[in-house]
């Protein structure tokens, strides 16, 4: 069973972004909405064999999440999964990912799919280290996430470790 972090009424216990991330956000999905028609992206639940999922925090936005990231344009989803495990976690498939669901993140835009896979065959490569993307990343017993966790990883996670009822939301 999952032990739920306190949760504030602001953001479901998330930070404020600051000025200038609210306004690199905006940037980048006006930057989106014209180059892409439709955006896809991937998410991985990454669980080891202790009881652990893997989140990372994001330079850019508040929370704890997934890694994961857009699909570009030639690569499969698959591709990038495999891509931004390596990029934000240090995390090597070692067989294949299992596509758990496709959700729909109205949120971020009209456009926007997110594709999430579950991951339990993996190596962990090397620790990853804090960078410009990344600001923390590590495994966190499923029954003690940490404080922050977004609303959308929050959701998957009750859906694919407790059986909650499935969302086509992200």
């Amino acid at each position: 069973m999952m032990r739920r972090s306190n949760e504030g009424a602001a953001g479901e216990g998330q930070a404020r972004l600051t000025r200038f991330q609210r306004m690199r956000s905006r940037v980048l999905h006006t930057y989106f909405r014209f180059a892409r028609g439709m955006t896809l992206g991937v998410r991985a639940v990454v669980l080891n064999e202790a009881g652990e999922v893997f989140l990372i925090r994001h330079t850019y936005t508040p929370g704890w999440q997934f890694p994961g990231g857009g699909v570009e344009v030639g690569e499969t989803m698959a591709e990038a999964l495999a891509k931004e495990l390596h990029e934000e976690a240090r995390i090597s498939l070692t067989g294949p990912a299992q596509l758990f669901g496709v959700y729909f993140n109205r949120k971020i835009s009209r456009r926007d799919h997110v594709a999430v896979y579950v991951v339990r065959a993996f190596t962990v490569d090397e620790a990853k280290k804090p960078d410009m993307e990344i600001a923390e990343a590590r495994f966190f017993s499923l029954a003690a996430l940490p404080q922050g966790l977004t609303g959308g990883t929050r959701r998957r996670l009750a859906e694919i470790v407790e059986g909650a009822p499935s969302s086509t939301d992200w």
